[in-house]
């Protein structure tokens, strides 16, 4: 089966950063900023990102556009024989399919409330009402798997075209649209009565606010932003040309993705000062204080809708990149064609999401950890506080201590092209710091889980 290539270079900087830029960015980000501090989480959060985020995602390219293969076809390319890389493989394809299996379900949501705020179904609602009409979503098995369900097929009708006539063009339209709306919802932001107030306390750092809980949110926060661990980012590397090198490209990439994420505040900061709404007020601030805001506001309506498409956008970003991983692995894995994969892995994954669907209203008797939690916190537990960190770990340890790949082949890959270059002084930090570091972020996500 020939290798599909990306068309530009564009298109594979919108793919890879529409693969990072999702919910985390533009609903878990602000809110997570407004409960550590405000400016200050900003500074620690671009810090990390940069120790962190910047050398992974550099391998993750490297053994991508090395193997030339999806998750599944990486290590038996590039491990030695008898070796057991390849297992970690099927664990991220495994574990691209439990993302999916409940974060269709939440794109699922932005849809459906992108579309009742068109037709004006929140607009005579009060925050008590709203909150009620978020609960009665999530009560109501039709709704959340038809929303579902569009998402989903949506999703495989995009990819089952080329790669570069399906995934890539409408990526870069819609990529586009979602920065030309968030532009002009933030210069809405900058004509409201808080502005000053919302972005004083954004963008300027208060370092008296820094606490251990603070400094471990944003750390985080910068390493799973980026969707690193489970092979998203390799099979993007594997379409892309030999011509640009890997360090530039991730800065590229991690610069459009947290571009998304500050300019989410300046959306929500003086949205929440002009109306004097606690900016820490966590999930509940998108579906019940926003849409209470919007109704307040002139074009409330209108902003709504934008701010809605905006985070579908977002969402459904992510939803086609993940999809492109698993079709990408289907394929490799059996020889069919993009129409026959598509189709298979769309039926697939709608039944593979129907429990999460159901856990909110049909199985709401099942509560895998106890107390309130649901189908969904299982699936989110496993990718990513188990399955995401120990992938990362894995890459990082391949590239830089495998006798199959390691560090001098890796960085042969990472510094082919024009552009930034991984550095030799750089070795001791990626082979002994960066594994620890991932393995602390491990250890405290599973600590933090179980003691909330």
């Amino acid at each position: 089966m020939e290798r599909e290539r990306l068309g530009s270079r564009l298109g594979f900087i919108l793919l890879s950063a529409g693969c990072a830029i999702g919910v985390g960015n533009v609903w878990k980000f602000p809110w997570l900023c407004g409960q550590n501090g405000g400016g200050a989480f900003v500074v620690l959060y671009i810090f990390f990102l940069i120790i962190l985020g910047l050398p992974a995602m550099t391998m993750e390219f490297a053994v991508g556009r090395a193997s030339r293969a999806s998750i599944v076809g990486i290590y038996p390319k590039l491990a030695k024989a008898g070796t057991k890389w390849h297992w970690h493989g099927l664990v991220a394809l495994a574990g691209n399919i439990i993302l999916m299996g409940f974060y269709t379900v939440v794109s699922g949501w932005m849809l459906y409330y992108f579309y009742a705020t068109l037709k004006g179904d929140f607009s005579t609602m009060g925050s008590e009402e709203l909150g009620k009409a978020f609960g009665a979503l999530c009560s109501d098995p039709v709704t959340l798997i038809v929303s579902m369900v569009v998402i989903i097929v949506l999703g495989f009708f995009v990819l089952s075209f080329s790669l570069q006539g399906g995934l890539e063009r409408v990526t870069k339209v819609m990529m586009i649209a979602l920065l030309v709306i968030m532009v002009a919802l933030a210069v809405k932001g900058f004509t409201m009565e808080g502005s000053k107030e919302g972005l004083s306390f954004y963008l300027i750092p208060d370092f008296s606010k820094l606490t251990w809980p603070v400094v471990v949110s944003a750390m985080n926060q910068a390493f799973f932003t980026l969707s690193l661990g489970m092979g998203s980012m390799a099979i993007f590397g594997s379409y892309m040309s030999k011509d640009r090198s890997l360090m530039g490209e991730s800065v590229n990439v991690m610069f459009l993705d947290t571009f998304v994420a500050i300019v989410a505040g300046l959306i929500i900061f003086p949205t929440c000062f002009t109306y004097g709404i606690e900016p820490g007020a966590g999930p509940s601030l998108i579906f019940v204080t926003l849409p209470n805001i919007f109704n307040n506001m002139a074009g409330g309506r209108i902003w709504g809708s934008l701010f809605f498409l905006f985070m579908a956008f977002a969402a459904f970003s992510t939803v086609l990149a993940v999809f492109e991983t698993i079709l990408s692995a289907i394929r490799e894995l059996t020889g069919w064609d993009r129409k026959k994969a598509s189709l298979v892995c769309c039926i697939g994954i709608i039944l593979i999401a129907l429990p999460a669907a159901l856990g909110f209203n049909l199985l709401s008797n099942i509560h895998p950890f106890g107390g309130e939690t649901n189908i969904m916190d299982l699936e989110d537990f496993l990718v990513s506080n188990l399955i995401l960190p120990l992938g990362s770990l894995v890459f990082v340890l391949f590239c830089t201590r495998s006798k199959s790949f390691g560090w001098d082949k890796y960085i042969e890959e990472a510094n082919t092209g024009k552009g930034l270059k991984v550095r030799n002084w750089m070795r001791w930090y990626c082979s002994y710091i960066l594994p620890v570091i991932i393995v602390v972020i491990f250890i405290i996500g599973i600590v933090n889980f179980f003691n909330k």
